[in-house]
This record gives C-alpha cells, sequence and structure tokens, in this order.
C-alpha cells in the first residue's frame, strides 16, 4: 500500500454532524472555490477555537467505549503510532486500562509519519512484538483512523478479519444492527462467506470509507470498514478510529481469555489478485468490444468459483482487474486476460 510522504499531508472537512463531507457538498465547494466566490460579510466568518484540553478528553471518550469494570492488566501491548497523530494518546489510554505498553513510532519530528511504521509497514511493530514477547500489536496510520492488528506470532490481521471477529461477536451480543455488516467491494470472498455461515450479511459499498459511511447511515447499520483498516463503529464514532478498533479488538481478548492469533483469524482467505493497467488519458479501455467480451467470458468462469471487480482509479488512469477464485491457475488466467486485453486497447 503507497504511503504517503509528509508534504502530501492534506485536511480533512468535517460537516456539523461530525461526518466526513458527501461527494455533492464537496464539488458545491469546489465549484464555488472554482469560480468568483467574493467575501463572505463580517458576520458570516467563522471562528477558530482552541481545545486545550481535547487530548484528554478524547482519551476518557476512548476508554469509556471498553467494557466496564475489564482492565488489560496481564496483558503485553505494542502500539506502533507511526509517528503521527496517536503518538501520546494512544500508549497512555492502554496504560491507563493497565496494559503493559510497548511503544513504536512515537518520536515524530515532522517528516517522518508512517515513515517505515504504521499499519502500512508493520515490520517493526512484528519486530518488537518477537522481541518483548508481547500478546499483542496494535498499528496505527499517521492519522490514526486505520488499524492493524498482529498476533502474538507477529503474523498480520487486516481489517476484513477485525471486522469478521467484531461482527460475529456482536451480532452474539444482539448489538449488530440488522445482523449487517457494511464493507467495499474490495473485501475477501472469505468474509462474505464467513457471516454467511454465521447467518449475517455483508453489504458493499464503493471504495472508501466515506462511501461505507453513507450506506451504513442509509440502511441504518452500526458496523462497517474496509481491508485497509478503516473500521467505523457508529454507537461510538462518526469516523474510522484505530484505537477504538484496538480496544474492541483487546476487550474480545479479555473477555474470551483467547490470545490474539486465535481471534485474528476468523476465515481463510478466497485467493485474491489485483493487476493495474495504466491507460493515456482520455482514452476508455473498458469500452472497447475486445475488453468487454474479454470480461464477460471470464465472468462466466467465475459463475459459483469467485467473483471479479474491474475498476477505474479516482485518482490515476489505470484500470484495476481484481479477481478471487480458489483455483490459482483459473484466478491467474482470468486476471491475466483481461489485463492483456486491457493493456492492448489502451
Amino acid at each position: 500500500m503507497t504511503v504517503p510522504p509528509h508534504h502530501d499531508n492534506g485536511i480533512k472537512f468535517f460537516g456539523p454532524d461530525g461526518f466526513k463531507l458527501s461527494d455533492v457538498a464537496e464539488a458545491e465547494i469546489e465549484a464555488l472555490l472554482e469560480g468568483d466566490p467574493g467575501y463572505a460579510p463580517a458576520d458570516r466568518i467563522g471562528r477558530a477555537k482552541r481545545i486545550d484540553d481535547g487530548r484528554f478528553r478524547y482519551a476518557e471518550r476512548v476508554k469509556s467505549t471498553f467494557p466496564s469494570g475489564q482492565k488489560l492488566r496481564g496483558l503485553k501491548v505494542v502500539i506502533d503510532c507511526a509517528n503521527g497523530a496517536a503518538y501520546r494518546v494512544a500508549p497512555e489510554v492502554l496504560w491507563e486500562l493497565g496494559a503493559e505498553v510497548i511503544p513504536v513510532g512515537v518520536a515524530p519530528n515532522g517528516r517522518n509519519i508512517n515513515e517505515g511504521c504504521g499499519s502500512t509497514n508493520p515490520t517493526a511493530a512484528a519486530e518488537t512484538i518477537i522481541a518483548h514477547g508481547a500478546d499483542i500489536g496494535i498499528c496505527l496510520d499517521g492519522d490514526a483512523d486505520r488499524v492493524m492488528i498482529l498476533d502474538e506470532t507477529g503474523k498480520v490481521a487486516d481489517g476484513d478479519q477485525i471486522m469478521a471477529l467484531m461482527a460475529t461477536r456482536w451480532a452474539a451480543e444482539g448489538r449488530l444492527n440488522h445482523g449487517t455488516l457494511v464493507a467495499t467491494v474490495m473485501s475477501n470472498l472469505g468474509l462474505e462467506r464467513h457471516l454467511e455461515g454465521q447467518g449475517l450479511r455483508l453489504e458493499r459499498a464503493a471504495v472508501g470509507d466515506r462511501y461505507v459511511v453513507e450506506r451504513m447511515r442509509e440502511g441504518g447499520f452500526n458496523l462497517g470498514g474496509e481491508q485497509s483498516g478503516h473500521i467505523v463503529m457508529t454507537d461510538f464514532a462518526t469516523t474510522g478510529d484505530g484505537l477504538l478498533s484496538g480496544l474492541q479488538f483487546l476487550a474480545a481478548m479479555v473477555e474470551s481469555g483467547k490470545k490474539a492469533s486465535e481471534l485474528a483469524h476468523s476465515f481463510e482467505t478466497v485467493p485474491q489478485m489485483l493487476k493495474n493497467v495504466r491507460y493515456e488519458r482520455g482514452q476508455d479501455p473498458l469500452s472497447a468490444k475486445s475488453v468487454k467480451d474479454a470480461i464477460a467470458a471470464a465472468e462466466a468462469d467465475l459463475v459459483g468459483k469467485g467473483r471479479l471487480l474491474i475498476r477505474k482509479s479516482g485518482t490515476e488512469p489505470l484500470v484495476r482487474v481484481m479477481a478471487e477464485c480458489e483455483d490459482p491457475g483459473l484466478l491467474a488466467r482470468v486476471v491475466d486476460g483481461i489485463v492483456a486485453e486491457v493493456a492492448a486497447a489502451s
């Protein structure tokens, strides 16, 4: 996964309800800025307010989501903060809940955010787990809205595995609204099959946590997320929160008495292959008859065996070809065949 360097850091906008702005609202703002918005009258200008105790408010809020009366005593936790937003508060919260905390990526210098650490590069955390004999690793990304869980062996469980655990536990407790988890089209077919086996449903949204949240709000669902580790629990927050998600996993460990390795791998993934094909700007290779025919043939080959997803990148002139299938030979043949046709039409 590509990690944005420090100079590519951006700004996120949220509405008064705490949710990210919709595509429509963002487009309206962009249209105003591209035109001549003029100046707002004095009585319409907003005011900036500094919340000096924000870190402490946040810490108390996150701790309040942990089961009442439970503590993390006896657990040795590696927390990798990616030299980012949670570098102080995440270790503090875990320590206050009783864990023995081993921090990684907690020395930000303004340039090293996500650099060789965090959820997009968990190697340092895995090595630290082994070196210290830790029970679990929690890897956040720079802005701390994403999480990856590492078990006591250093093995990584992605967002699909974490959501599978949470969905089944919440359902058993009667907390999963409408027995449904919302994920994206990129989530593994194994997750869908696992949920079906539990009598639960997976609803898929477009790639991007904002689209997951939009679908959650439309359907009244309270759990959703992405394979990349964005997990949204609207009972607790309006956005993804890596520390909050990590605490939910730790709660499952405490309540079940099971090791992280027993909880972090709820299902066997279906082999997945993803390849990108670059095309010249202004072209539309997906409209070519040869490409359409290749896609139709692949879909026919995968009926009952897997699934196919073809989509254009939202930021680059790329066609992304993804397929899942338990037959590796068929998987490679399907993906390579479409890739070849897209490349020829580009």
